[in-house]
């Protein structure tokens, strides 16, 4: 049984060229290095996924030796690395563009000084001084006052009080209920 191993293997070596048969031995013995880890359950760390994504591409038979995973999940692992890579090598800013700060210094100023302006009429005037700003980012960066922008009913019957004090609130109902 032995001798036709050996003899199994020696007509082996000399058909399969040597490359495949050191990428299998990689992969084996990769195999059980993630296996012999002291672990229940055998945890494929980032390297063991890098090596497998790049034996997947140096290697057509790579499927026929892999144990521990699916291929599927190899594939996956590959995938997911071209998608970091593709989003580090095109390097897109995500969200809004910045806003430079002289004109989040402007919208400040002008909502402070005009506190009965809103969000529409500033946007207004920054479009006459030539920075075209989405409504939400003029309503992001202006400086809400502590009081509304309209007096309060408090406020207003203090100054109304002499022009209300000249109403009459008292009616008189006659027989025919007509109104006094």
């Amino acid at each position: 049984m032995v001798l036709i191993s050996v003899l199994f293997l020696l007509i082996r070596s000399l058909i399969v060229p040597r490359i495949t048969l050191v990428a299998e031995n990689l992969a084996l013995r990769q195999q059980l290095a993630v296996l012999n880890r002291k672990i229940h359950r055998p945890q494929l760390r980032r390297r063991d996924r890098f090596f497998w994504v790049i034996l997947s591409q140096l290697w057509k038979h790579w499927r026929q030796v892999l144990v521990i995973v699916k291929p599927e999940t190899v594939i996956k692992w590959h995938r997911q690395g071209f998608r970091i890579y593709w989003r580090w090598k095109s390097n897109v800013p995500v969200g809004r563009p910045k806003i430079d700060k002289e004109i989040r210094e402007l919208i400040e100023k002008m909502s402070r000084e005009n506190p009965l302006w809103g969000v529409p009429r500033i946007q207004a005037e920054l479009r006459l001084l030539g920075f075209d700003l989405a409504e939400s980012t003029v309503a992001k960066y202006r400086v809400r006052g502590r009081t509304s922008p309209s007096q309060t009913w408090k406020t207003f019957l203090a100054n109304h009080a002499k022009q209300i004090a000249a109403v009459d609130f008292f009616t008189v109902p006659t027989i025919t209920f007509r109104n006094l």
